[in-house]
């Protein structure tokens, strides 16, 4: 029986994003960098990033207009790469829309079977976004995996299993319940910090913590 993730604690960043997120993967590197830095331990929570993009409102990038996507997945990609030092392939991945199970699946794997997941959380993200990697092939992600150190077979052959795939939807629920709408999400000591952009703000609160507090009652 696969064990449950552990869950939030004082000297945790709380994470929440899914394998094939664009910000996700530019915020990556500084990210794991920040909570180093301050001996943080990341919890991870990969989620269904459509569920929780839709469960917000928000229109879906699909019907979005032409210069909306040319902005958000172009234009601010583009700049943020640059600012970040991060290289990306400048466009849309090719299997950009391919279902996302499995590769959220994958990471969950490796945290039930026990596993330090942030190579290989980096890997995913840098392979879809650099490399133009498919994260819905099986063997694609073998192949990342092995590349970030994991022996990908166990964690692929429990990718989708019901155990894994239900922590998958509570990780989901729980991003919907705590007002989650998109990805990169943190969480410093229950402070919600949106977006990669956010990263700075992020560094400084596990440093001092800003006044007020979130969620507003």
């Amino acid at each position: 029986m696969l064990g449950h993730p552990k869950g939030e604690s004082v000297q945790s960043i709380e994470y929440f994003y899914a394998a094939h997120s664009a910000f996700a993967y530019l915020g990556s590197a500084r990210f794991m960098a920040i909570a180093a830095a301050a001996g943080r331990k990341i919890v991870h929570k990969p989620v269904d990033l459509r569920r929780v993009v839709a469960e917000a409102g928000a229109v879906p990038f699909g019907r979005r207009s032409r210069a909306h996507a040319a902005y958000f997945f172009g234009r601010e990609i583009e700049r943020w790469s640059e600012q970040r030092g991060v290289p990306w392939i400048g466009r849309i991945p090719t299997h950009h829309a391919n279902d996302i199970a499995l590769p959220n699946g994958m990471l969950i794997a490796g945290l039930t079977l026990g596993l330090d997941i942030d190579g290989l959380a980096h890997a995913l993200l840098e392979a879809h976004w650099r490399d133009d990697a498919d994260l819905a092939d099986r063997s694609t992600l073998a192949e990342i995996g092995q590349r970030a150190g994991i022996d990908p077979a166990p964690l692929l052959d429990a990718a989708l299993s019901a155990d894994v795939q239900a922590i998958y939807q509570a990780n989901t629920e729980e991003a919907i319940r705590r007002s989650v709408f998109g990805a990169p999400t943190y969480f410093v000591d229950g402070d919600m910090f949106y977006g990669q952009d956010r990263l700075e703000m992020v560094e400084r609160a596990l440093a001092t913590p800003y006044a007020g507090k979130w969620p507003r009652s």
